[in-house]
């Protein structure tokens, strides 16, 4: 490494001599300074003797790569787990940011081919490289690097080397507990607090805590994408999932089969709720934790960022009379949070609104929401059945799942009930398709539905780090779905990545294909349509699909187009 330090310094000597930014003298007294393993840069820039934006304007416009500010970024953790600490730092770069297999990474010297071909050998990504001084460079490391320990250290600072046994099984936790870094809690309790905190500040949807074979990983759902945290001592593997087990009420001693369970904790002044669930692997117990945290749920339709057109469509459909209103997508496409929406939509005094849910995620005041419970014979279709007895006038299922539960939906549709429910369908025009497959007679179909919304969740642009992108022939950004006019000169927009966002998004946002029914669907739905035919007449009617929802919004700056793609695969 100090041969490829000093070979660096050369060269960036020849650099600064040919520009004449530097005196020669100067430039070889701060090589002999240094020696081998020294920064140059950082002697010269630090003297007064060499403006650093001049330096980086000067590689920037030699090499091609653009100069970044790392001090306005402050990055504190990293964003790739495959590169270790001593990867990087043998290599002298700094991971800023991944966005799918594209890994941005600052460098002080893009021409060595060496090691940014172990980068990504290393890393199995692509790598894009952006311009720094090599002490910058270093000084970022350590933040990054040094953070994550200190954070576990300072919890166990006053445990030295406890060895620490399993939580007695018999402890019970009963009602909601309060989160407390507080008192002579053991080094476990205060690890998973702070385990969990920190998943409630970062806005974390769930929680992976994952053995491996010698260490425990843990990672953050954030954004939709997977980031994994810094990992607490291995020693402590065990008694850390015993402790969550405890807290959900788990048995900690059947460690060879799933278990389910769940708890509340206090934290702040506000009540979160956790799911969680165990699964057996070849190193122990995984758990997942869901947090379900009411107080980030938006419950307003106008807050969930749908086009002007799909908004209308939706309310259109929810306050008819009767009729049926479908959210489709994949799991965690936020079909749940956009039903919630539609029920605190048409929530009034002088409606009985009853909900049938597996499990219910979030309790609404003033509405009667149902759990599902199996095991007690409470499906979702023999719950239904009671809540027509109940003079409902908006019934809300989590999830249409069979036959059964599917034609009691349609008979409450047609007989003057609202119902709002979900499918697992790619697209709106699929959904008819799959709802007659799975054995509703078309007509019926045709008659009860009012509109169908398939929704995908794209994550949301750092409005403190974002930057333009390069531009793309119009050619392939009308092969895209962009219309010949917008790709002519299009500006979009790509991630960087900072310490506020960690990896260039902060927040997602809603797409929506809404397809409202009318005359011309419904009849073509009773004669026995294709999903294509459908969604021919819904495009001629003007259906916006994911696709171009997606690209509108990439045109705003409110994504990417990578992330675009990424979402609405296959439309």
């Amino acid at each position: 490494m100090s041969y490829a330090i000093t070979r660096f310094n050369r060269r960036l000597g020849k650099v600064l001599s040919r520009h004449r930014l530097v005196e020669d003298e100067a430039i070889e007294d701060a090589i002999q300074e240094v020696g081998e393993n020294g920064s140059v840069t950082k002697v010269l820039v630090e003297s007064g003797t060499l403006e650093e934006n001049e330096l980086l304007g000067v590689l920037a416009m030699e090499t091609g790569v653009a100069p970044i500010d790392l001090d306005r970024l402050q990055l504190d953790e990293n964003p790739c787990a495959e590169l270790r600490e001593k990867t990087a730092r043998s290599c002298r770069i700094l991971p800023i940011s991944k966005s799918g297999d594209v890994l941005t990474v600052a460098i002080a010297d893009p021409n060595d081919i060496v090691q940014i071909d172990e980068i990504r050998n290393v890393t199995r990504c692509q790598v894009q490289l952006v311009l720094a001084c090599d002490f910058r460079i270093e000084a970022a490391l350590d933040r990054m690097f040094s953070d994550g320990r200190k954070e576990i250290e300072e919890v166990l600072e006053d445990y030295g080397d406890l060895e620490l046994e399993l939580q007695d099984n018999s402890e019970e936790i009963d009602g909601i507990q309060e989160l407390s870094f507080e008192g002579d809690e053991s080094p476990v309790v205060k690890i998973v607090n702070h385990v969990i905190y920190q998943a409630l500040r970062e806005r974390a949807s769930d929680i992976h805590v994952e053995p491996q074979e010698r260490s425990l990983r843990i990672r953050y759902r954030c954004d939709g994408v997977l980031r994994e945290i810094p990992a607490p001592p291995p020693k402590l593997r065990a008694s850390i999932i015993s402790r969550l087990k405890i807290m959900s009420g788990l048995d900690i001693a059947e460690r060879r089969v799933p278990q389910d369970g769940k708890f509340q904790l206090r934290i702040d002044g506000r009540q979160v709720d956790f799911r969680v669930s165990t699964l057996p692997t070849v190193h122990g117990e995984k758990v997942v934790l869901r947090i379900l945290d009411s107080t980030s749920l938006a419950l307003s339709l106008e807050t969930l960022g749908f086009e002007e057109k799909a908004l209308k469509d939706i309310r259109d459909a929810i306050t008819s009379s009767f009729g049926m209103m479908l959210v489709t997508g994949p799991t965690g496409s936020g079909k749940s949070t956009t039903l919630y929406s539609c029920v605190n939509e048409v929530l009034s005094p002088t409606e009985n609104i009853t909900t049938v849910e597996d499990p219910v995620e979030y309790q609404i005041e003033g509405v009667v929401q149902v759990p599902v419970n199996v095991k007690r014979g409470l499906t979702f279709s023999r719950a239904l059945r009671a809540i027509l007895r109940q003079d409902p006038d908006t019934v809300m299922i989590g999830e249409i799942r069979d036959l059964e539960t599917a034609e009691i939906a349609i008979k409450a549709a047609l007989t003057g009930h609202r119902v709002f429910s979900t499918l697992h369908t790619n697209d709106a025009p699929s959904t008819v398709v799959r709802m007659v497959d799975m054995g509703i007679d078309p007509f019926l179909v045709a008659s009860a539905t009012q509109c169908i919304a398939a929704q995908r969740l794209s994550r949301r642009l750092c409005e403190d780090c974002k930057r333009e992108a390069g531009p793309l022939p119009a050619r392939r950004l009308e092969a895209l779905g962009f219309l010949p006019e917008e790709a002519d000169g299009a500006k979009l927009w790509e991630p960087v990545g900072c310490s506020r966002c960690q990896g260039g998004y902060r927040g997602r946002f809603a797409l929506l294909e809404t397809m409202p029914m009318n005359d011309d669907l419904r009849r073509v739905v009773v004669e026995g349509g294709s999903a294509l035919t459908i969604r021919e007449i819904a495009l001629e009617q003007g259906m916006v699909t994911l696709r171009r929802a997606g690209l509108l919004n990439a045109l705003r700056g409110k994504t990417s187009l990578e992330e675009i793609l990424r979402v609405t695969q296959g439309d």
